[in-house]
């Protein structure tokens, strides 16, 4: 999902917002309680997710426009190209936002074919102002619709994603990116006219269906008990949406919810990345699990090429292999370093978080998640390691 946050399901402790379909997919899987979008953007949020490594060694820790000329390198390397060579069917469909020219397409970064907006659904007159059309795409040609209709446009994804899944003969990888719940946020009629919670718990409740959707096709196929699902989003919630957004129908109130953490998108507090994550595998994953070990989207790359037995790229990765987590087993602990742009402005290590952000800001985050109490004075010598770590990383990831 895009900008859903951490407090926006209800097995997350939303009170309103219904996803009977997310929650069952948790309590048949993992619900992972402290996992993290590599960055609290889309742009490299979503180029780490897909190369499991920080978006800095990719050149790519800013957001892009539709303007802009550059995007994912053609040297890196995606989880769906490690996937194809192993054998693997592989299909995007939704928000892209990792390059809008040719080049920077999905279809040459390993996906089969494409369809969906190569960037945020705002990008487009009156919230930014440009003369580059928003259009959907088909592989490498934009579809003739314009304007898109964005209210139907995470049930169209979803019809796409399940016509890939019963046209699978052999192994597949879908990667389903919402628009939704990105401002301007739309929903069709009838799951606005279904919500309590308004526009935004109708956005979030259609995702929930999708989910519902694209679970029910793999019981249908067959392919329940050898099919890995991951549900998460790409950073926390928009709640400090900048004046130009409040145009166009667009209101406050139609950001979500990070529930009890401090912060939200383009922060390093942890309502800036720290997301909900759900893993469901019923052949591989025992089910009724939560843990609050911290993980994050980059995990995905070198956890699910070694479920499907596809040998990892020669170069340096930060995402570790979660396989003995999933299965119940001792995971060992890891740093967890969080960057706006290029700067790591903060460290995790177990349950300690420095911030050096307008700081230094020192955090338990096992008895304080939401960032009220700041422990550096107690501290000192926690805080220098901490820092340490820090300037270190940064040196070794420097643009």
């Amino acid at each position: 999902a895009d900008d859903l946050g951490y407090g926006d399901l209800s097995s997350y402790g939303h009170p309103t917002i219904r996803t009977p379909h997310l929650d069952r997919m948790a309590a048949e899987g993992i619900r992972l309680t402290s996992f993290y979008a590599a960055a609290p953007v889309c742009t490299p949020s979503r180029a780490a997710l897909l190369t499991g490594r920080y978006a800095v060694r990719s050149g790519l820790p800013g957001v892009l426009g539709p303007d802009s000329e550059n995007g994912l390198p053609a040297e890196e390397i995606t989880l769906a190209e490690v996937l194809r060579d192993r054998g693997y069917r592989t299909l995007a469909v939704g928000k892209w936002h990792l390059g809008s020219r040719p080049e920077y397409n999905p279809v040459r970064h390993g996906f089969d074919h494409y369809f969906g907006l190569l960037y945020s659904n705002d990008m487009q007159p009156p919230w930014v102002q440009t003369e580059t059309p928003l259009h959907l795409y088909r592989d490498l040609q934009p579809v003739a619709e314009y304007p898109v209709d964005q209210a139907t446009l995470t049930e169209r994804y979803t019809e796409e994603g399940v016509r890939f899944i019963r046209e699978a003969d052999g192994p597949f990888f879908l990667y389903l990116a919402y628009a939704m719940p990105h401002l301007p946020i739309a929903a069709s009629k009838t799951f606005e006219e279904q919500s309590r919670a308004g526009l935004y718990g109708a956005v979030i409740e259609t995702i929930d269906w999708s989910a519902g959707r694209i679970l029910q096709t793999l019981h249908e196929q067959g392919l329940d008990d050898n099919t890995i699902v991951v549900f998460t989003s790409d950073n926390g919630p928009w709640a400090q949406l900048p004046d130009r957004m409040l145009a166009g129908g667009v209101e406050r109130w139609h950001a979500g919810s990070p529930g009890l953490l401090r912060g939200s998108k383009s922060n390093t507090y942890e309502g800036g990345q720290r997301v909900p994550g759900i893993i469901r595998g019923p052949g591989r994953i025992p089910g009724g699990q939560v843990s609050a070990e911290p993980v994050n989207t980059m995990d995905l790359f070198p956890t699910l090429a070694r479920a499907a037995g596809a040998p990892l790229p020669n170069r340096p990765l930060d995402g570790a292999d979660l396989t003995r987590l999933l299965r119940g087993e001792p995971f060992p602990p890891r740093p967890f370093y969080y960057f706006l742009g290029s700067e790591v402005q903060a460290v995790r290590e177990g349950p300690w978080k420095l911030r050096v952000k307008d700081g230094p800001e020192l955090f338990n985050l096992d008895v304080d998640p939401g960032e009220r109490y700041d422990m550096a004075d107690r501290r000192p010598e926690l805080v220098q390691r901490l820092a340490g770590m820090i300037e270190t990383f940064q040196r070794q990831v420097a643009p």
